[in-house]
């Protein structure tokens, strides 16, 4: 069986498979100036290759995984993009997925107990483990790469200016952070911005870490967090972000979390949802992703949210697709977590990291060559919210913000100056 998917699947670039106990095939032609895509791999056993043919997107992890699948010559991600390149050629093995999602919008939404389990069993490992691949303000979402020169830490700058532009801030404005990680997001619009901003996280280890950075005495007055669900949240704000955090609903909770986003805005208010999103209405969940990395993670459809939002009476005021951009910041995920991988191992084991490193390359296949990309969705409860052009959008309108942050703050100053003349003279 696998030998047949393989035929079909790889038309550029050579393949070569070992299995034991002693049958070799070899796919493909070679590509003269891609020496990187002549591959070979061996599997332990035919049980271990039929498996991989019969499931490749549950089996295949498993194999690299266990280590009955090993790269002989070449690298997993040369392997990966020699699939990537053939994607188009892959034979259909999308039945049980398609047949699963007709039913999937009928089933509950996640409980909040399963939401927690699902959050600790991914979000809740080491923080050393993330602060040997991330970047020094641990964003695990897609960066912003405005030119590919751009170093990650300057890729996820931009991609936290880019947001905050989106939400048009002014100082003083009140910020629901829904799913907000280490904090990162948070402490930058109340930096930046001068707003105060509530984030709210599932994950006992990013809320640790979180807190200990709102201590800091530039952001100290203006951020808490909280260990709770988004749908516990109370009281209404004027800007709702949410970053990477919706992929984790589950299709049967979309329509909820639109109305809960509408119900926590003010009626000027206005909201950003970053998600990764896929082009196509079927196959949202990886089998092998789903059971390792992300329980109850679901890839939405554009048409899968603008269904959700419609229902919630918002309006959709600006749609971006951010492409191949968490393509780069995978890659370069993956070259850091590769150059930490002996410390990573310490951490863990070998199996972990053949698991994360396989994770890290398969999604970047999935971003660089197949239907994922990142949709950053600007949401209000009025038309008439937001200015009627994108210009505010731009990276120049940053200090639009920056301006009014310093401008309240030399209200400030004057004010104190003037309260000390007051107390002198008396």
């Amino acid at each position: 069986m696998l030998q047949r998917y393989l035929q079909a699947l790889i038309q550029q670039g050579r393949l070569t498979v070992r299995i034991n106990p002693g049958k070799t095939f070899t796919f493909g032609n070679l590509i003269p100036d891609r020496p990187d895509l002549d591959v070979a791999i061996w599997i332990n056993s035919p049980w271990t290759a039929f498996k991989i043919g019969l499931h490749p997107y549950l089996y295949f992890g498993e194999a690299v995984m266990e280590a009955d699948l090993v790269v002989e010559k070449g690298s997993l991600w040369n392997l990966m993009e020699l699939i990537g390149l053939n994607l188009q050629n892959a034979p259909d093995r999308g039945w049980l997925s398609r047949l699963l999602h007709g039913i999937k919008r009928f089933l509950p939404a996640h409980s909040l107990s399963a939401s927690r389990a699902n959050v600790a069993h991914h979000y809740d490992l080491s923080e050393k483990l993330y602060r040997l691949f991330l970047d020094e303000d641990m964003q695990y979402s897609c960066a912003y790469f405005q030119s590919s020169q751009a170093s990650l830490e300057e890729a996820q700058i931009a991609k936290k200016d880019h947001i905050a532009d989106k939400l048009y801030l002014s100082p003083g404005q009140s910020v629901l952070d829904i799913g907000c990680g280490w904090g990162g997001m948070a402490l930058h619009l109340a930096k930046q911005a001068g707003v105060n901003v509530t984030g709210v996280t599932l994950s006992t280890e990013q809320l640790a870490v979180a807190e200990q950075r709102a201590l800091a005495p530039s952001v100290n007055a203006r951020v808490r967090f909280e260990l709770c669900d988004y749908r516990e949240v109370s009281g209404l704000f004027d800007r709702i972000v949410s970053v990477g955090m919706f992929e984790h609903v589950g299709l049967a909770g979309f329509d909820g979390y639109f109305q809960t986003v509408a119900e926590r805005l003010k009626d000027d208010g206005v909201a950003l949802i970053h998600t990764i999103g896929r082009r196509g209405k079927t196959g949202g969940r990886s089998a092998w992703l789903n059971k390792y990395i992300f329980p109850g993670g679901y890839i939405p459809s554009l048409s899968e949210i603008t269904d959700s939002v419609e229902k919630s009476g918002l309006y959709i005021t600006d749609i971006e697709p951010l492409r191949l951009h968490y393509a780069e910041t995978l890659r370069h995920w993956r070259e850091r977590f590769l150059a930490h991988r002996a410390e990573i191992a310490a951490l863990y084991d070998d199996r972990f990291c053949r698991m994360w490193e396989f994770y890290l390359c398969w999604c970047e296949l999935g971003f660089r060559y197949g239907d994922l990309m990142v949709f950053q969705v600007q949401l209000a409860k009025r038309l008439d919210t937001l200015p009627i052009t994108r210009d505010y959008m731009m990276p120049q309108a940053s200090a639009r913000v920056a301006e009014e942050v310093a401008g309240e703050t030399l209200k400030g100053v004057a004010h104190a100056g003037q309260t000390i003349r007051q107390g002198e003279a008396r």
